[in-house]
């Protein structure tokens, strides 16, 4: 059976435009709330695969997407590795202590990361059997400069004090912190393939807080190992590696030489110059601003997502192929359901004229 998602993928798309949504499987459905409820916690749902199946499943059931990805956080690598981990209302993540120096990072334990997070790879193989057969599970992982992000701050930061103290002040620690979850990294997403995910994400959240060469130095030197290490992995079987970084439009031509197979784009450029930016054969995702789905009506949602269909195919030659519909980043918590449905069903059709 044909799959959407694989045919803009690899560029012979012969019907519409697949979309799926970063973090369309969250709160902004009522549905999901009362699982979330149900299992007592956050991190009680991510670690309870019959539970997060069911949340997996629930945007499928709900919409006409074209790909589920697995629920998860990017956060159960580095609590994996020794980070006691929580979720606290109002807040977010926090890390009940972060990493401060390079003893602290030598103390990290990557070589649990399979035992670990068996829940994950145990819910990947639960998700494969309850969804269609053309419809791809997509898994993922947090980039190890997002991951060290929040191991560095402790929690989400405004303005990076601490990550900026250890790019400028204490780089060698950084680069081992750095190295040591790309390691965790390959071997938890090698493990994903092995359960049976159709493709795979790395979400570089916070790339784009970086200067030019910090970027290049500090987030996709260690992206480009994964992705090599990854694509050598799965050699031969059409999977396809997706890389996002939010904030990384400035960077796309040197994104675009380790060769992912997608990479994704926030909101903060047009596609179509992104389409002449990236002229070999990478598609690209994106790249809708999440917000208008929370506050947007149907006329300004309709007007926005013609224009990324429109500006794409004008810049590729009047074609859509290459092209996965997706948010500049995740749904957002206000979302109204009735727009997702509205803007799924558009861009299906829209994208068939």
């Amino acid at each position: 059976m044909r799959n959407p998602l694989f045919d803009a993928i690899y560029f012979n798309n012969n019907g519409y435009t697949p979309i799926w949504l970063m973090r369309q499987a969250g709160r902004y459905l009522p549905e999901y709330r009362q699982l979330r409820a149900k299992a007592g916690s956050f991190l009680s749902l991510c670690k309870n695969v019959e539970l997060a199946t069911a949340v997996t499943l629930q945007p499928l059931q709900r919409f006409s997407l074209d790909a589920a990805i697995m629920f998860s956080d990017i956060l159960v690598v580095p609590e994996a590795m020794g980070l006691e981990l929580d979720f606290i209302a109002n807040e977010g993540p926090v890390f009940k202590q972060r990493i401060t120096n390079l003893n602290d990072v030598v103390k990290l334990d990557n070589s649990q990361i399979e035992v670990k997070l068996d829940y994950v790879f145990q819910l990947i193989k639960s998700c494969k059997q309850q969804l269609k057969p053309n419809i791809p599970l997509i898994g993922f992982s947090g980039s190890p400069f997002t991951l060290a992000c929040y191991m560095l701050e402790g929690r989400s930061s405004k303005d990076y004090l601490e990550v900026k103290r250890w790019v400028y002040s204490n780089s060698m620690a950084l680069e081992q912190l750095l190295l040591k979850l790309s390691d965790a990294i390959i071997t938890y997403l090698k493990k994903q393939v092995d359960a049976g995910v159709d493709a795979l994400m790395l979400f570089d959240s916070w790339g784009g807080v970086l200067t030019p060469s910090a970027y290049q130095e500090y987030s996709l030197k260690y992206i480009n190992k994964i992705v090599s290490a990854l694509k050598q992995y799965t050699l031969g079987k059409n999977l396809p590696l997706i890389v996002f970084t939010k904030g990384g439009s400035n960077w796309l031509q040197q994104i675009a030489q380790i060769q992912p197979d997608v990479i994704g784009l926030d909101w903060t450029i047009d596609i179509g110059v992104a389409r002449k930016i990236i002229t070999n054969k990478i598609a690209l995702q994106g790249n809708l601003d999440p917000m208008i789905l929370a506050v947007g009506d149907r006329a300004s949602l309709k007007r926005e997502a013609m224009q990324i269909i429109d500006n794409y195919k004008l810049a590729n030659n009047g074609d859509i192929s290459g092209l996965v519909f997706n948010l500049g980043h995740g749904i957002n918590i206000n979302t109204k359901p009735d727009n997702v449905a509205y803007l799924v069903d558009f861009i299906h059709e829209y994208s068939k004229q």
